[in-house]
């Protein structure tokens, strides 16, 4: 089994920063590709970044130019560093991995998820 565990969220005001990780222990092989998505009250959960083992990223248009996800593969973490917020980016914020066992079987796990407010 594995657990991924994220830290970072809280309250902001728009324009300004946070810092998200997610840190993944466990029946860990490797890790393949990593994510962060998000889920406001009333919408369906999103996709915000990805980024795979070879740190190749893909991002939401909504969020290109302002957030940089990142992995220190020696620590199993995956960060979402989140400049210029919005209220929009208001949301849970989860994050994703889909790991390789040391048995051999890959199976995707998710975090429980870390409230990220953007209000004056």
């Amino acid at each position: 089994q594995v657990q991924l565990v994220e830290s970072g969220g809280g309250l902001v005001q728009p324009g300004g920063s946070l810092r998200l990780s997610c840190a993944a222990s466990g029946n860990i092989f490797s890790i393949n590709a990593m994510g962060w998505y998000r889920q406001a009250p009333g919408k369906e959960r999103e996709l915000v970044a990805t980024i795979t083992s070879g740190s190749t990223t893909n991002y939401a248009d909504s969020v290109k130019g302002r957030f940089a996800i990142s992995r220190d593969n020696a620590k199993n973490t995956v960060y979402l560093e989140m400049n210029s917020l919005k209220p929009e980016d208001t949301a849970v914020y989860y994050c994703n991995a889909d790991v390789r066992h040391s048995y051999g079987t890959t199976s995707v796990y998710w975090g429980q998820g870390t409230q990220v407010t953007v209000s004056s």
